[in-house]
């Protein structure tokens, strides 16, 4: 148990918008440093490029760019650190990194002008609608 409370540094939370939005800057940063090291871990050379997770790094957090509770940010940021520590300290496995970073939302790159040509468009929204 002292184990996991010494893992797990809790931030105090942000007094101002402006103290949680440079938070979050740091946070980008030690991400975008962890880069190399998280290509080595999980060997992702022969499958992306290091600009492209830092682009994908950005484009998680640009998600949240709307959010202007600093309570709020301090929750999503503990979140993402949770998630860098998890990826650093190789709790995850390779396909997961590549399933949710260099996959992503849309789904493998396929060549759907030859595939789909005899396929209904009820199973086209199907496929395309639960394909990880």
């Amino acid at each position: 148990m002292s184990f996991i409370q010494r893992a797990v540094k809790v931030p105090p939370n942000s007094a101002s918008l402006d103290e949680a939005r440079h938070r979050v800057f740091d946070f980008f940063r030690a991400a975008c440093r962890s880069i190399p090291t998280i290509m080595e871990i999980y060997n992702l050379d022969d499958v992306v490029t290091p600009s492209h997770l830092r682009t994908v790094v950005a484009s998680e957090i640009r998600k949240n760019a709307n959010v202007t509770n600093p309570k709020v940010i301090d929750m999503l940021l503990f979140k993402a650190m949770e998630e860098l520590n998890n990826i650093t300290e190789h709790a995850k496995q390779r396909h997961h990194i590549i399933g949710q970073y260099v996959v992503g939302q849309q789904g493998l790159v396929q060549d759907s002008g030859t595939k789909d040509q005899g396929t209904s468009a009820f199973l086209k929204e199907f496929y395309k609608s639960n394909y990880f």
